[in-house]
């Protein structure tokens, strides 16, 4: 009986013990702008003391220390002021998950963490495997203009050279030279190909970003193109490259940067633009917000307000002088938004967190800088192509315009072309929303990894 009775107030207590302690793998979900993105917390106590570490797999981040870890009457709190952000959530009776809002800069999202013996590695077969028919070098460069040094790695076929080379230039936002997002390293998956068959690839860590020197937050676009200038000049230096057939493929802004590039230097022989802006960035954002909006599902209506609302800001952002905060922007975010319920509130809160963005120095280049401009003045061979179902660089808006303005510049070497069923990370997609992006197993496209390859041998082959 007395063992019947031990049996029970054990059962009774346990998961009083499990509920009060945090400790272990935390694993989450945060929806951003229609992108999930996981997010793991790593908890442990020492004493009294808990300590926590911060992981997003999906964006390639790992072991990001945070600042303050408490737990009290089974609510935890994670605060990580070096990110602005912060995480307050309740445990369950059951002690296997943690509810509550993960803020950061203003912005709040909804986190439920559960937790979990370990982190599954999402499926991602295009990543490639050894044995590798060519040699992969880490390598450093200077930017002597910014004066920092940039590092990444060269891939170089087998074989007697020179070889024909490409420097690949990534999208928007801190990435490094695999440009890895939601498991998917497209850089890496590029290089292989390309290596395998022929050709030289460069890919390196953005300025502050993985091994690389210099300050990502300050820069813009200008800014990030004389470090591919710098990438072009490195490769014209060695000697298994063949100086004269070096080319810059870009991916988003990266085909921002291609043009810009080479009309700025004669070592740039080729540019193949990857989901490349045709348009201003202002331009590209509205069409991009409504795309998103109604693969989505919101209705025809509210579209047109979020675009009307969009319109007024640009059309005051433009009348900004450089210095000038941005509490007039905020003006009419909250003209616009007016009430205070839960939604409301959020949106009101959403939008002017991207206004103080909108004048950061990379925004505020972005937005006005026409790339028709550099286009008419590129003579060197393009490649530009894109995904039908591309909602961030709508190939529709942007191929022609890429085209036209080629033509207009007196190119007599362009090749357009728009794949059937791709979305921005040219994957084969359904809707095309971000947030399918980590869900695709495939990484890239193997009909345009072909059709980059055959382009590039065809002019610049052996």
């Amino acid at each position: 009986m007395r063992l019947a009775i031990l049996a029970a107030l054990v059962a009774l207590f346990v998961p009083a013990l499990t509920q009060s302690s945090p400790v272990g793998i935390w694993l989450g979900s945060l929806d951003v702008s229609g992108i999930r993105l996981r997010i793991v917390f790593h908890i442990e106590k020492e004493g009294d003391t808990y300590t926590a570490k911060l992981d997003s797999p999906d964006q390639g981040v790992s072991g990001i220390p945070v600042q303050k870890t408490t737990f009290a009457n089974g609510t935890l709190k994670l605060e990580m002021p070096n990110l602005m952000a912060e995480f307050e959530g309740k445990m369950s009776e059951d002690g296997s998950e943690i509810v509550g809002v993960f803020r950061q800069a203003g912005t709040e999202i909804p986190l439920r963490l559960r937790k979990t013996d370990k982190i599954e590695e999402p499926k991602r077969p295009q990543h490639p495997n050894p044995p590798f028919p060519y040699n992969a070098v880490e390598v450093e460069f200077e930017n002597s203009k910014d004066g920092h040094k940039l590092a990444g790695t060269l891939t170089i076929p087998e074989g007697e050279g020179p070889f024909p080379a490409v420097v690949l230039v990534s999208g928007s936002g801190p990435q490094d030279r695999d440009e890895t997002l939601m498991g998917h390293k497209p850089f890496w998956v590029i290089a292989d190909h390309l290596s395998r068959n022929g050709v030289a690839v460069l890919r390196y860590d953005d300025r502050g970003v993985g091994k690389s020197g210099g300050n990502f937050a300050t820069a813009t676009t200008e800014d990030f193109t004389y470090d591919a200038l710098a990438a072009i000049d490195f490769l014209a230096t060695r000697e298994e490259i063949d100086s004269s057939k070096i080319g810059i493929a870009g991916h988003s802004e990266g085909g921002l940067i291609a043009p810009k590039a080479a009309i700025r230097s004669t070592n740039v022989a080729f540019i193949v633009l990857l989901a490349g802006p045709g348009v201003p960035g202002a331009d590209i954002l509205r069409l991009q917000q409504r795309l998103i909006m109604k693969a989505s599902g919101v209705s025809d209506a509210d579209i047109e307000e979020q675009t009307k609302l969009w319109d007024k800001i640009v059309e005051r952002f433009k009348t900004l002088k450089e210095g000038e905060d941005a509490s007039e922007l905020k003006q009419i975010v909250d003209a616009h938004f007016v009430g205070e319920d839960e939604a409301t509130v959020s949106a009101r809160a959403q939008w002017n967190t991207q206004m103080d963005a909108l004048l950061t120095p990379w925004f505020r280049y972005f937005l006005t800088f026409d790339p028709r401009d550099a286009l008419r003045k590129v003579t060197v061979p393009v490649l530009a192509v894109n995904g039908e179902l591309d909602l961030q660089v709508d190939p529709k808006q942007n191929l022609p315009e890429i085209e036209r303005a080629l033509r207009e510049g007196g190119n007599k070497d362009i090749t357009i072309k728009e794949f059937a069923k791709l979305n921005h990370l040219f994957q084969t997609a359904s809707t095309g929303l971000p947030s399918e992006y980590g869900q695709i197993e495939e990484t890239f496209s193997t009909d345009v990894l072909k059709m980059i390859t055959d382009w590039i041998l065809e002019r610049f082959g052996k």
